[in-house]
């Protein structure tokens, strides 16, 4: 075998090598809690103005104790939006990524909210 042959056949175990370290790093990391990329933000029946960056996509996250009345999805995933505390119920509210949604008057206010993923 000469030495030209052995360079290329280097390489492509290398390439091959590469690849597989790749395929792994990225599927070892998607088994990671993911999260939303960005601020939920939201305005409570007080006025104060909250904001939650990067919250997980699993799960119900609560709004404060006494709920929200407008709420901003600054993240890349969308959102629904629950009248109860434990994101049950039939009157929700879809917000998509990058859009935001304020209460019907007498309505009441979002208590809980979730991903869409």
């Amino acid at each position: 075998m000469s030495v030209t042959a052995t360079v290329p056949r280097r390489r492509h175990l290398a390439i091959a090598a590469g690849a597989s370290l790749l395929a792994l790093a990225v599927s070892g990391c998607s088994g990671l809690g993911r999260t939303a990329v960005g601020p939920v933000t939201y305005t409570t029946e007080r006025e104060a103005v909250l904001q939650v960056n990067s919250p997980s996509v699993r799960g119900c996250h609560r709004i404060a104790p006494a709920g929200a009345h407008e709420v901003e999805n600054g993240t890349l995933v969308d959102v629904v939006l629950y009248r109860t505390r434990d994101c049950t119920g039939g009157r929700t509210t879809y917000v998509p990524t990058r859009f935001s949604d304020v209460t019907a008057p007498g309505s009441g206010p979002w208590r809980s909210y979730s991903f869409v993923h």
